[in-house]
């Protein structure tokens, strides 16, 4: 991961910051705009936050690395969210993931960064519906194979692939 040393300023976290005031409470609001608008947080973005909410770099750099939502680095444009927690583990999560992981491996191309990524997440507190998921950010429950194929396959149709 490249290191914080010189970066240029970020107007996007510029005016994320201004928009709630410059307020340093607001730093999870910040990230979370930047991140639904840029798809990652970049060094220009965290040093530019620090300097706007008067925070160190490091103690945004702290909040970005810890929470798993927010990413330093561009990702796959869609996200297929997995609970692999106990309960949809009974419920057949196992068998879902990996006709998931079949399916986006059929539909990976050498883009940078990919159409979708699969990532495995530890309760989504649809405990009672699962199998569950979230797809970007629409929750899916009582998933088979055969429903969360047919959901990718949708967003992609919908999509062109290109989301």
């Amino acid at each position: 991961m490249p290191m914080l040393i010189d970066t240029v300023d970020d107007p996007d976290a510029r005016a994320a910051c201004a928009h709630h005031s410059n307020q340093p409470d607001a730093l999870i609001e910040v990230l979370h705009w930047l991140q639904a608008s840029a798809g990652h947080i970049s060094d220009a973005a965290i040093a530019t936050i620090a300097d706007a909410l008067n925070l160190s770099r490091a103690e945004v750099l702290g909040v970005v690395s810890f929470y798993h939502d927010f990413r330093r680095q561009p990702g796959a444009r869609h996200t297929f969210k997995l609970c692999r927690a106990e309960a949809c583990q009974a419920a057949g999560a196992e068998a879902v993931a990996a006709a998931i992981e079949d399916q986006l491996e059929a539909l990976s191309t050498t883009d940078h960064p990919p159409e979708f990524e699969l990532k495995s997440v530890y309760c989504l507190g649809n405990c009672a519906l699962g199998p569950a998921a979230m797809l970007d950010e629409r929750p899916l429950g009582r998933l088979t194979a055969e429903r969360a194929l047919a959901a990718l396959t949708r967003l992609d149709s919908r999509t062109g692939g290109k989301g």
